[in-house]
């Protein structure tokens, strides 16, 4: 029997011990292995850390304790996030035995998301955004606002400087409470960094759809070539209704009212808006704890379980259907379709850091009953007044 060919090439050591495991402390394994944790070192890799900053101002305001997030990008191609929250806690943590500050800044899965006090619905499974973000800049400096004291704090490279520092907050301040958070990211890390204008203000349009009252303000020094359009505010009243009603605005719809449901089952916040325009086009967006899940999950398989059902029983029904037609597929029943999906969880289960796809299997029904009864009742009243 021939013996089978080993390559050489690659051999390891003999001796292979103890020594030769590496451990990484702090933050060493995110400038090691970025991609694990926002996705690419590219162009969305460098805008997805102010995502993450961003979305722990959007969770302050969906627990009801923030109303606006100003973000800007600077001229020297740092970005500022300030939002008038609590303000990040300053008082040592019991495990770390250091500042809470410097705990979220610099420790992997630290975080007022976990223990369910900090807030009830987070945008992040991970826990890890503020401090991925720190160890992917050259420099980054965090201010706390809070008892009429300002804090702060910088760190070069996921690195603190120095110890948290306060001094009383004064007139020449921010107001209020609320965190400010600066950084620059790492060049080591992005070998281009560079922000589309139109990719972020697309995103914090929608976060402003998903977050009725939230004052989103958004000021690119970076893009002065823009000027006087290289700032805008976004503020939304109607929700995901108006986010439906902007999206068709350029489309012919077929209806003018538009199907809306908000409504709880076992504490999963479901808010779905439908509109159907005279396109060919499956136009549904997807939204977990106001994170679009490009990829979909659980609860885009929920509602199109539903509205597949709920369209082809009521066709049945009404004798819409032809002899020869049984029902109508999937596909057939989301052409025209302009949707929102958008649904709130407790303990939200992401694929991947960048949380493109949600996996709560309990999430599925929830949709799936609430659409299934409002669409039905919506159907009833269109063809009713028809």
């Amino acid at each position: 029997m021939a013996k089978k060919s080993v390559n050489n090439n690659h051999k390891g050591s003999e001796d292979y011990s103890a020594e030769d495991i590496t451990v990484m402390e702090g933050l060493e394994a995110v400038r090691k292995r970025p991609g694990m944790y926002i996705g690419t070192t590219g162009l969305e890799g460098v805008q997805h850390l102010i995502h993450e900053i961003v979305d722990n101002g959007v969770d302050e305001a969906m627990a009801g304790f923030a109303s606006k997030i100003t973000v800007i990008l600077n001229k020297d191609k740092s970005v500022t996030v300030i939002d008038d929250g609590r303000g990040i806690p300053v008082d040592i943590h019991k495990k770390t035995g250091i500042s809470a500050v410097e705990t979220v800044m610099t420790t992997l899965h630290a975080g007022g998301k976990f223990g369910g006090k900090g807030y009830q619905v987070s945008g992040g499974l991970h826990g890890v955004g503020a401090s991925v973000v720190n160890a992917l800049s050259s420099w980054l400096k965090v201010e706390a606002r809070r008892d009429k004291k300002v804090w702060n704090q910088s760190y070069i490279k996921g690195k603190p400087e120095g110890p948290l520092e306060s001094r009383p907050q004064t007139d020449e301040d921010l107001k209020g409470t609320g965190t400010s958070v600066t950084w620059l990211p790492d060049q080591e890390i992005f070998p281009e960094i560079d922000y589309s204008y139109e990719a972020i203000t697309t995103r914090f349009r929608e976060m402003a759809y998903l977050n009725q009252g939230l004052n989103i303000q958004f000021i690119s020094d970076y893009h002065e070539s823009l000027w006087p359009h290289n700032q805008v505010a976004f503020k939304f009243e109607g929700g995901v209704q108006s986010f439906v009603r902007n999206l068709n605005k350029k489309r012919s719809s077929i209806h003018e009212n538009i199907m809306y449901a908000n409504e709880v089952i076992d504490d999963i916040v479901v808010e779905t808006a439908i509109q159907y325009n005279e396109s060919f086009i499956d136009n549904t967006l997807s939204f977990a704890n106001c994170i679009r899940t490009a990829d979909g999950g659980t609860h885009v398989t929920g509602f199109r379980s539903a509205l597949t059902r709920v369209i082809n029983d009521y066709g049945k029904k009404q004798g819409f259907f032809k002899e020869e037609i049984q029902s109508l597929s999937g596909e057939d029943v989301r052409e025209g379709l302009m949707c929102v999906v958008s649904v709130k969880v407790k303990d939200p289960q992401f694929e991947g850091q960048t949380k493109g796809r949600l996996g709560n299997p309990e999430v599925k029904g929830a949709v799936e009953q609430i659409i299934g009864r409002r669409l039905s009742e919506f159907l009833h009243l269109l063809f009713l007044y028809s």
